[in-house]
């Protein structure tokens, strides 16, 4: 899975992306550079508000494992998945399920 690793270009993404929510996950996307080519990246973002590092660790590693099932990182498409409060004690079932409706409200699955 391709990686979004620079500030800058999370930062263009919070900026300028277009943001869709559920009670689990935000997540932002934009249309990739062209001159860096068709393939997408994700970038995976747990704040502090969450808790320790622990359970922030935790959000990423459900938010990585949701993306994957979820056929991630998209084609032309950068995107960045931002855990929200109660992910990392959701069930699978309730990850996926609020994962699939952002990704419908931006289009990106049907």
């Amino acid at each position: 899975m391709r990686i979004i690793k620079s500030t800058r270009e999370i930062d263009t993404l919070f900026r300028q992306g277009t943001r869709a929510s559920s009670s689990l996950v935000t997540a932002l996307s934009m249309p990739v550079d062209e001159r860096r080519g068709p393939q997408g990246r994700v970038a995976f973002v747990a704040g502090k508000k969450l808790g320790g590092a622990v359970v922030r660790n935790r959000c990423k590693r459900v938010l990585r494992a949701s993306a994957a099932r979820a056929g991630g990182p998209w084609p032309g498409l950068d995107v960045v998945l931002i855990a929200r409060q109660g992910l990392a004690t959701a069930g699978v079932s309730d990850v996926d399920a609020a994962f699939r409706d952002v990704l419908r409200r931006l289009g990106m699955a049907s």
